[in-house]
């Protein structure tokens, strides 16, 4: 598979062309990974309903069975359990990162090693969280850390 880029200023929009032979497995998990990032939820704030892009997304909280969706700026409740949103996000970015959290891995801006095997994030927006044991080689994985 080959990958160009092509950057041009006077664009508005960014369009991403698949050019294939054939519609092969591997190139719709390509196509179903894009349009999710692309989609939208619905969220709540306040009792009232917001569509949010997906891709704005920083990170998703389980606390006292309710599960919170925080943006860079806002903080959302959904209805959806944290393994729903899992399940839902799971090809676009998303990656599990304790029990109650799933942090979206665009937004990681670095990555600390804690003592026993645990793991620190630090955010783009500057919040830091602790990565379990449990999903710490997954993410080194993910990212390409060793």
């Amino acid at each position: 598979m080959k990958i160009s880029i092509n950057i041009d200023p006077s664009l508005k929009d960014t369009e991403i062309v698949v050019n294939c032979a054939a519609l092969t497995p591997e190139t719709e998990s390509v196509i179903a990974a894009l349009r999710i990032m692309d989609s939208q939820m619905t969220v709540i704030k306040d009792d009232e309903s917001f569509i949010i892009d997906i891709a704005k997304i920083v990170y998703i909280e389980s606390v006292d069975r309710r599960t919170f969706v925080y943006t860079e700026s806002e903080c959302y409740e959904t209805k959806l359990k944290l393994y729903e949103m899992e399940e839902r996000l799971c090809g676009s970015g998303f990656l599990r990162i304790s029990r109650s959290c799933l942090v979206h891995l665009r937004f990681v801006r670095s990555i600390k090693a804690e003592f026993d095997r645990k793991l620190r994030l630090t955010l783009e927006n500057g919040e830091q969280m602790i990565v379990s044991r449990q999903y710490a080689d997954e993410l080194k994985k993910r990212l390409g850390v060793k």
